[in-house]
């Protein structure tokens, strides 16, 4: 069943309303007559049955060692052009 309230009556009965879209009803709400929102229910979430451990597991991969050391001045100057490696303090 559907259901056309105002906007005021929507705010001012808005728990009512809320209980008849758990039973199962679509609200909608008009601003001078003309419909602008429609309320309807959620489908309920399924229980979780706990923390699901390895949920990452295979997915991640092995960083390479020599990603944390620096980048030499002469590469990001030939990555970024001189002008960003001056802003930057690249000697």
């Amino acid at each position: 069943m559907v259901r056309q309230v105002n906007i005021h009556e929507a705010k001012t009965h808005f728990s009512e309303l809320i209980a008849a879209v758990e039973r199962g009803e679509e609200i909608i709400i008009a601003r001078r007559g003309k419909p602008v929102a429609r309320v309807s229910g959620c489908a309920a979430r399924p229980a979780k049955g706990g923390i699901k451990l390895g949920f990452f597991e295979g997915l991640a991969r092995e960083v390479d060692p020599d990603w944390w050391k620096p980048i030499p001045d002469e590469e990001i100057r030939e990555m970024f052009g001189d002008e960003f490696a001056d802003a930057v303090g690249v000697s």
